[in-house]
């Protein structure tokens, strides 16, 4: 079963999140708290969105998403965050239901893209994305600021109030 996260969740996507952090080998990474993750989730204006994939009325995986906009298309479109599956429910068709639900939003909303990343090591989760018609972008390589080199460039702003 999948459904709609709620507050109540949050200490059991909050615990997922280290796990993934722990499967991608980066457990120091996972540093959001329960008051961050709630506010970003149910706050005034929510920024992301959560799903939870329920098996025998327990959580055993998330999807966390936010929407982004393609100036190509046009529209909108969904940018999946983190999708985990604990491993003891792996295998029980929760990732394929997880994904399934996001296209469903996608298509029900008009919204022509669903993007993710993926670890160029994890070959289960490429095989399972490649078994579900996923491809990978070629010609395409993420870039990212943090640290002292986002500030340093932010610091270099003209932009007034920014």
């Amino acid at each position: 079963m999948i459904r709609e996260a709620t507050p109540d969740d949050v200490p059991v996507i909050l615990a997922m999140i280290g796990e993934l952090a722990e499967y991608e080998r980066v457990p120091e990474a996972a540093q959001a708290t329960e008051p961050q993750l709630t506010a970003a989730l149910f706050g005034p204006q929510p920024a992301v969105f959560a799903l939870i994939a329920e098996g025998d009325g327990v959580p055993v995986g998330f999807a966390l998403w936010f929407r982004n906009f393609s100036t190509w298309t046009g529209t909108h479109g969904v940018y999946l965050e983190d999708l985990y599956v604990r491993p003891e429910a792996r295998g029980g068709g929760h990732g394929k239901a997880l994904l399934a639900a996001l296209a469903e939003i996608c298509v029900a909303r008009g919204y022509e893209r669903f993007e993710w990343p993926v670890l160029d090591w994890n070959e289960p989760s490429i095989g399972f994305y490649r078994s579900v018609g996923a491809r990978p972008m070629d010609e395409w390589t993420v870039f990212r600021l943090t640290g002292e080199a986002l500030h340093n460039l932010a610091g270099s702003s003209r932009v007034n109030g920014a």
